[in-house]
C-alpha cells in the first residue's frame, strides 16, 4: 500500500511539473495534483513517531 502511495504521489508531481512547462497552462490540473501530493505525503508521515515522543511519555511518569 505504501509503494502504491508513492508511485501515485511520484505521478501527481510529474503532471504537476508537466503543467508547469507547457504552453497551455491548467491551473486546475496543477492544484489537483499537488493536493493529491500533500494528501499522500500527510498520510505517509502520519506513521511516523514524533521526536518529542519520548520526552512526552517520560514527563507523563
Amino acid at each position: 500500500m505504501k509503494a502504491l502511495k508513492i508511485i501515485i504521489m511520484i505521478l501527481a508531481i510529474s503532471v504537476a511539473l508537466y503543467e508547469q512547462v507547457s504552453a497551455e497552462k491548467n491551473v486546475y490540473i496543477m492544484v489537483i495534483a499537488i493536493a493529491v501530493f500533500m494528501f499522500g505525503m500527510m498520510q505517509l508521515s502520519a506513521k511516523t513517531p514524533s521526536k518529542n515522543q519520548d520526552k512526552e511519555d517520560n514527563d507523563v511518569d
